[in-house]
């Protein structure tokens, strides 16, 4: 088990935490994350949000539920249970389209929202890391991670961006 530090600085206004997001990011420091009550126009471009890897999961499992269809219907209708009936082929391809479709989209649906519940920690039995719980409500909450060094600098810093308060927090990761 290690321990991470964090810093919480709580805003009341969404103007005096981009701007603390600015002086941040020019003094050199990283942010961990911002928390909002609702979403702020032009934030996720102030902190370098990369873009989402969902709809490469979602490739992954929509090729994988076509091709599981795909395999089933054939080994249904060639293998396991051929049914001769005019001279018709055992894989008529036409036929295969509607339930092709119907797994692939099925897959890829199931897939991303496996993929997300776990990515964010959100699988039955975890525990949340809560910063700020009136970040839901009211306040805007900027999170930084402790650094070992020189914490009053970056307490003084804060403090100069028009932080309303400024708190420590401490998980237990597993």
């Amino acid at each position: 088990m290690s321990n991470s530090k964090f810093i919480v600085a709580s805003y009341n206004d969404e103007d005096l935490l981009k701007d603390g997001v600015k002086s941040i990011q020019a003094e050199g420091h990283s942010i961990f994350d911002v928390f909002t009550p609702y979403p702020v126009h032009g934030l996720h471009h102030m902190l370098h949000v990369p873009r989402s890897r969902l709809p490469k999961i979602a490739f992954v499992f929509g090729c994988i539920g076509g091709l599981s269809a795909i395999a089933l219907i054939s080994y249904c209708n060639g293998i396991d249970w051929p049914i001769d009936i005019g001279g018709k082929p055992y894989f008529p391809w036409p036929d295969f389209v509607p339930i092709t479709f119907e797994l692939t989209v099925l897959f890829a649906s199931l897939g991303m929202a496996f993929a997300y519940f776990y990515v964010n920690g959100m699988y039955p039995g975890a525990k949340p890391d809560i910063f700020d719980e009136r970040s839901t409500n009211d306040r805007f909450a900027l999170v930084l991670a402790v650094p070992d060094t020189n914490n009053e600098k970056l307490t003084d810093l804060l403090k100069s961006t028009g932080v309303s308060e400024i708190t420590y927090k401490e998980f237990n990761k597993r």
